[in-house]
């Protein structure tokens, strides 16, 4: 009897790690320890500053970026993407990372205008400070180069779509509209960017306007894009949350 209770014991150890090995094969559990924010981002459908339609489906097993500006902002806008750029400029020619910009004011940012802004951003100069910021400065009285294919969008599109991400999948805006408000008279304007993994899960969110969030930004990428999850059918319902 007890020999028979130590066979079934055995077989449920075995059948019990070929279980998990299984589960957790492509999971590399030391490239990070961000826990998740959120594991419910919704779909999207967006237009680029080229006025192509941008879904879900572009950052498909990508680590990738979310904020929000607007075109004509001089208050944190400059300084936030200034500080974008340097992100960007980090991860540039990395295939499996991305920057999404929204637009909080899609009424006025036009195709043009984020074609325009995106030239500023990428062929501007990024310089440097003295109290430590950074600022793009436009390179005037010279032919700005034509920017190829960029891992960094700039977005426009329905305003209560946009909105709704920033507030229920990115959770960068903390404000609670007035539920009986008018979504044309409605403004999000947040410093906040997050960072979401392969899994279109929200990992991290950063003040991008505070030099070492910014700086913890940059390392996070770097763990995320280490992180290897190709097995999604089990790992949808899991956290990687070391607290």
């Amino acid at each position: 009897m007890k020999k028979r209770l130590l066979i079934y014991l055995g077989f449920f150890v075995v059948l019990l790690t070929g279980f998990y090995f299984a589960l957790f094969r492509d999971y590399d559990f030391t490239a990070s320890t961000l826990g998740v924010i959120n594991a419910d981002v919704s779909d999207f459908s967006f237009v680029d500053q080229n006025g192509d339609t941008v879904t879900q489906k572009v950052i498909t097993d990508k680590v990738y970026v979310a904020e929000y500006f607007f075109t004509t902002c001089k208050g944190i806008c400059p300084k936030m993407n200034a500080n974008m750029r340097r992100v960007f400029d980090v991860y540039r020619g990395e295939e499996n990372f991305m920057i999404l910009s929204h637009s909080c004011m899609p009424e006025t940012d036009t195709v043009s205008l984020l074609k325009a802004y995106e030239q500023k951003m990428l062929s501007g100069n990024l310089v440097k400070q003295k109290d430590g910021s950074y600022q793009i400065e436009e390179v005037e009285n010279i032919q700005a180069p034509k920017i190829e294919k960029s891992n960094w969008l700039f977005l426009t599109g329905d305003k209560e779509q946009l909105y709704k991400m920033a507030r229920q999948s990115y959770r960068i805006d903390n404000g609670k509209p007035d539920s009986t408000q008018n979504i044309a008279e409605d403004f999000i304007h947040t410093q906040f960017f997050a960072l979401l993994d392969k899994q279109r899960r929200v990992r991290g969110v950063y003040d991008g306007l505070k030099e070492d969030e910014v700086q913890k930004l940059i390392e996070d990428i770097k763990r995320l894009l280490k992180e290897k999850v190709t097995t999604k059918r089990f790992m949808n319902g899991f956290t990687n949350n070391p607290e």
